[in-house]
């Protein structure tokens, strides 16, 4: 026995789309085993109303199908539809529905608007735009309808042994990184030498015919993406409220789960205004520092992303920082079960990737009681900020959003949790608000972002450098006045140039014009120091002190976010060690040195005294004094 589908719909609008999806069907090498279809356009002509004979096709059917678009159709004498009546009847009849709703440019019908937003409060909906969109949706939804009642087995797709993975894909050493991990922070019972196969198989990867499942690639993978394509992260920084260009930054982290998990979360932090305070505004000797976001929140909902998407579609996990709020997007919806009403609550854990998501338990990225989210609502109210708000757009994507605490340029916390209100300035007193002038405002401008505070005088550096170039090095550095933050790769392609041809031109820049990377990672952005030299000239008929000063302001306008965090951790302390240094900004004691001695040597910066005992100063060293690092 076939089960019936009833397509519902405008017939002028679908008429394309009603036919293909009959014939699809219907032909199909599994669904057309177990599915018919009825269109009311195949019913030859008859003496019964049209309305008797649609109304008692519902009747008979198993599945109705209902597709909605932009137009609401005929009405009858009570201004209803057919296709809304048809919905209706298969409501009071407890038929199984399946509601896919077009994506369309414009504006909707008034009635058909409200139509969409009656399924949307009543059932789970899919949105589609395109031919292929739909059909996709239409055979996951029946698929489904099969698994629940038995007739085929269908494996999650991380169980799934579809990839073809094989041994020698795999990472030797992320996975006995993978052990040490579980053994530290779950006690896990595997030896810290175990075989790969023996991991393999105590986390259900492999089946008895050695067929590897597809999540062991996205865990272990020397190159995952190689197997699943748009399983990659997308991360971007908008400096408005909206989704602009130029963009301050893009990058787009490839790897494992736990790799563009930690890669993402650094992205979002590292372009977030970090709050530092002094030993009077703390409980310790450490002197405080506060983002604007939690680091565990944010991680909380980039990994989920991660492991609760939907692998079977072609989008990437997208996080998108605006000036005012970070989303993240997740391809997929929520999982059977779950509603976003559920989330901000402890509830059962429902992971789409039921193995995938075993092994981030495993390795501490997450937990498995459902109360992730429901930590990050209380973490970010004890933070003083709103709660995350989770959302699904079209049925095909979930995100969450996390409100920056201020709309402004400075992401201040409040007035009544903190003694001072000013984050990491370039030259800001960690007591006196009067120093944060125009000169000194990278951070507290209340009209520019963190990041356009900075980019401001960088740009017209980078402008006024192009003056005077001539061919392919002038082309460059209008796309790198345009642009700080690009890469040599993407300058090849704008300049029509290869790798090694833009690097070439570089370094002639660098001498010519004192152009220079901020950064030896990625995210730092292109700078020039060729006013330097005129600032040092003019402060010859100054008095020392104010030549110093004046040499240092000169100096920090090429400086990276970096080193003007280092600078506002050492104003607030300057007895901070490396050590601190690096556990306060998370990077490494190793970076930390290098950054400081760029700082030595641009802005007379000098350690005086014993390694742990000693304090920072600036200037140059005393004659005869030793000591200094």
């Amino acid at each position: 026995m076939k089960y019936r589908i009833f397509i519902s719909s405008v017939q002028r609008e679908f008429a394309a789309e009603r036919k293909l999806l009959a014939d699809y069907i219907r032909k199909d090498a599994i669904l057309g085993r177990f599915f018919d279809v009825f269109l009311f356009e195949d019913v030859p002509a008859q003496e019964r109303p049209a309305s008797a004979v649609y109304l008692s096709e519902v009747d008979e059917c198993d599945i109705y199908l209902c597709l909605l678009g932009k137009t609401y159709g005929n009405t009858d004498r009570r201004g209803v539809s057919a296709t809304e009546r048809e919905y209706e009847r298969a409501e009071a009849k407890q038929k199984d529905r399946l509601c896919f709703v077009r994506n369309v440019d414009g504006e909707r019908e008034k009635k058909e608007s409200a139509f969409v937003a009656r399924v949307n409060a009543e059932r789970t909906r899919k949105g589609f735009k395109t031919w292929d969109e739909l059909r996709v949706s239409v055979y996951a939804a029946l698929a489904n309808y099969l698994e629940l009642k038995g007739l085929i087995n269908i494996l999650p797709f991380d169980s799934a042994k579809t990839a073809g993975v094989q041994l020698k894909d795999l990472s030797i050493g992320k996975m006995r990184a993978f052990i040490r991990d579980a053994r530290e922070k779950r006690d896990y019972q595997l030896p810290a030498n175990a075989s790969a196969m023996r991991l393999l198989t105590a986390l259900e990867l492999v089946d008895d015919e050695g067929r590897i499942a597809n999540s062991a690639a996205l865990l272990f993978g020397r190159r995952p993406q190689r197997f699943f394509r748009s399983s990659e992260v997308k991360c971007c920084w908008f400096l408005s409220t909206d989704v602009e260009k130029p963009m301050a930054d893009h990058q787009i982290y490839e790897g494992d789960v736990f790799e563009m998990a930690d890669e993402a979360t650094h992205f979002v932090m590292s372009h977030l205004s970090n709050w530092v305070g002094t030993r009077a505004d703390g409980e310790t000797a450490a002197v405080p520092t506060k983002y604007e976001l939690p680091r565990d929140v944010v991680f909380e909902g980039i990994v989920n992303a991660i492991c609760h998407r939907d692998y079977t579609m072609n989008a990437s996990v997208q996080v998108m920082l605006f000036r005012d709020r970070l989303e993240i997007w997740s391809p997929g919806g929520l999982p059977k079960g779950m509603t976003i009403a559920k989330l901000g609550k402890l509830h059962h854990s429902v992971p789409v990737n039921p193995l995938l998501a075993q092994a981030m338990y495993l390795r501490g990225y997450i937990e498995k009681v459902g109360s992730g989210t429901r930590d990050m609502v209380t973490k970010s109210r004890a933070w003083g900020n709103e709660a995350p708000v989770w959302e699904i757009e079209d049925g095909d994507d979930f995100k969450v959003v996390l409100k920056r605490p201020d709309i402004g340029g400075v992401r201040a916390a409040s007035e009544t949790t903190r003694k001072t209100t000013s984050y990491t300035t370039s030259k800001t007193s960690s007591k006196t608000s009067s120093n944060t002038s125009s000169k000194t405002s990278r951070y507290t401008s209340s009209k520019t972002s963190r990041y356009t505070g900075r980019i401001a005088p960088l740009r017209s550096d980078l402008e006024a450098a192009c003056e005077g170039l001539t061919g392919n090095a002038r082309k460059i550095m209008q796309v790198i006045s345009e642009n700080p933050g690009i890469t040599i790769e993407s300058l090849a392609t704008l300049v029509k140039l290869t790798p090694y041809g833009i690097r070439y031109h570089l370094a002639g820049l660098a001498k010519s014009v004192g152009l220079h990377h901020s950064s030896d990672r990625k995210g730092g952005e292109w700078e020039v120091t060729g006013p330097k030299k005129r600032a040092q000239e003019t402060t010859r008929e100054m008095s020392p002190q104010t030549a110093q000063e004046t040499a240092q302001e000169t100096a920090q306008e090429g400086l990276s976010v970096e080193d003007e965090k280092i600078l506002a951790c050492i104003r607030a302390d300057t007895a901070i060690t490396r050590k601190l240094l690096a556990e306060k900004l998370g990077i490494s004691s190793d970076r930390v040195k290098r950054r400081l001695d760029v700082l030595k040597a641009t802005l007379g910066l000098r350690h005086e005294g014993p390694t742990k005992k000693g304090r920072w100063v600036f200037g140059s060293k005393p004659k005869g004094k030793r000591g200094s690092k």
